[in-house]
């Protein structure tokens, strides 16, 4: 089965100090826990020759694809987005903060996809390239596991891929939700695919070498 990694949403703007999650008032060395595993993952995933994506949350500069709702939610959160911070205009494309973190950067021809909400899928053209790949699974990684990483996945399943969450390659400000949302994947014999390790995930690609 043709399968890609997905990492979601390692940007500066969640990963950084004076970023959007930093300005949220959130604990980014939470979210900042997962890159040793995702180093890990792209390291073996590239040896490999496997598809492997990125994605960036963020809007346009006249911010002409921010919902209403959203723009509101991000307010009560105390993160205004466009707001002038230490990186730039909070998840604005093209934004220092936007892009992703030194030690996750895209290598040249690996995808990135920009997506203006949660799901990776939404209003992008991931799943073109993917089908256009002949791509049939996804190994999802990357923050937030409650939100954007569990938005995509569940899509994902939706239009038939199949899913493996790597559990400590995905990240949340809030570990009880991280681990509800990982639990959520698993039950009724896994509805939204499997869970496992990135140390389990490397041995079964050392074993099928």
């Amino acid at each position: 089965m043709n399968t890609a990694l997905l990492v979601i949403d390692m940007q500066r703007d969640f990963c950084a100090p004076g970023g959007y999650a930093d300005q949220a008032g959130l604990d980014i060395s939470l979210l900042r826990a997962p890159i040793p595993a995702i180093q890990q993952l792209l390291t073996a995933a590239r040896a490999r020759g496997q598809l492997v994506l990125h994605s960036r949350e963020g809007h346009r500069a006249d911010l002409a694809d921010l919902s209403e709702t959203k723009r509101l939610r991000a307010e009560q959160a105390g993160a205004p987005i466009a707001h002038p911070g230490p990186l730039g205009k909070l998840l604005v494309r093209g934004e220092y903060g936007h892009d992703l973190i030194d030690e996750l950067q895209a290598l040249p021809g690996e995808p990135v996809i920009d997506k203006p909400g949660y799901c990776a899928f939404a209003h992008t053209d991931l799943d073109l390239l993917l089908r256009n790949r002949g791509i049939q699974a996804l190994i999802i990684c990357g923050v937030t596991t409650e939100v954007c990483v569990s938005s995509t996945l569940r899509s994902a399943v939706d239009l038939g891929y199949a899913c493996t969450l790597v559990s400590d390659a995905c990240g949340s400000a809030y570990p009880a939700l991280h681990e509800a949302a990982l639990a959520m994947v698993a039950v009724e014999g896994g509805v939204f695919g499997r869970v496992c390790s990135s140390q389990a995930l490397l041995t079964e690609w050392r074993a099928a070498a």
